[in-house]
């Protein structure tokens, strides 16, 4: 056997062991208590009122309290979602098979539910709502207006266009689907130019143009809003020169394109610097998942 299987062997050994041990101890079970909820319907004319019972997830050092008891379906969903970050993590032991079955389970539930979503956001409210009205406020949403129960027949051309775009999964009708991705791709592509002219073109140069010098109020010199001003200027300013490529990079134009790269470095690591926060912050939600709420360390 190699050392390195060895050494991940007796790893997940510990680790069943310990985690066996914690769950004899009580941890990785759910206890809830029942919250009654009211509502009043929110159409005109209905005084109808709707009651449910709603689950609040309780912490385990009150579970001899009256009201609190144990939730299996939780309970389960707990042990699921915990085994499905181990196996996650199983990646850094290398490529495997639990690895790839919960990648493909996490992959196809999101599409799921991303279908789902967008099924009763979009396709249900902005579509069927709009050409059938009547039918939509008999099923889905009694509160829509009488005055606009007119259908508008306007909606039948993302409908058809919709239609055409499903036909690329037919090997006969496949090219019909270029119109519509061609309008969707060209409509997308010019409100995204007019949001990036807006907010990166002219955003930037108006955030760009600032006094080297700041005074305050009782007129006193603001020596760090003059200093941060100056950095700002002379970092756009440098990198854009050596982004400049007409003329030759030397001499005095030289050292200003070199002044552009350092501020360009420095941007790159603070870009990554951000992403790595970002991804240390998930781990440490996982962990904290794993060791507080699973495995119930310090909570």
């Amino acid at each position: 056997m190699k050392q390195s299987t060895l050494i991940w062997t007796i790893l997940m050994v510990a680790g069943g062991a310990y985690i066996l041990y914690q769950a004899s101890q009580g941890h990785g079970r759910v206890f809830v208590r029942e919250v009654p909820v009211e509502a009043k319907s929110s159409v005109k004319g209905s005084e109808q009122t709707y009651e449910w019972t709603k689950y609040q997830v309780v912490p385990a050092k009150d579970k001899n309290q009256k009201d609190v008891r144990f939730n299996l379906s939780r309970t389960i969903g707990l042990w699921v979602a915990a085994f499905c970050t181990l196996a996650i993590f199983s990646f850094l032991y290398g490529d495997n098979p639990v690895y790839k079955f919960t990648e493909s389970v996490f992959v196809g539930v999101s599409a799921g539910y991303a279908m789902v979503v967008a099924f009763w956001s979009e396709i249900i409210p902005n579509l069927f709502g709009k050409l059938f009205p009547s039918k939509a406020k008999e099923i889905f949403f009694l509160d829509i207006e009488e005055k606009s129960m007119e259908p508008d027949l306007w909606y039948l051309v993302p409908l058809v266009m919709s239609v055409l775009l499903l036909l690329r999964l037919s090997p006969k009708g496949s090219w019909l689907a270029r119109w519509p991705l061609a309008f969707f791709i060209g409509a997308t592509a010019g409100i995204r130019l007019i949001s990036y002219l807006e907010a990166d073109f002219v955003g930037q140069i108006q955030n760009t143009i600032m006094p080297f010098i700041v005074f305050g109020a009782d007129g006193s010199w603001q020596i760090v809003e003059s200093l941060k001003n100056t950095i700002i200027i002379l970092g756009v300013v440098s990198c854009m020169v050596y982004f400049f490529f007409s003329i030759e990079h030397e001499g005095f134009v030289k050292y200003v394109s070199r002044l552009g790269v350092w501020f360009l470095m420095v941007t790159f690591g603070a870009s990554f610097a951000y992403t790595v926060m970002g991804r240390i912050a998930l781990l440490s939600g996982r962990l904290e998942f794993l060791f507080q709420d699973w495995l119930g360390i310090g909570s």
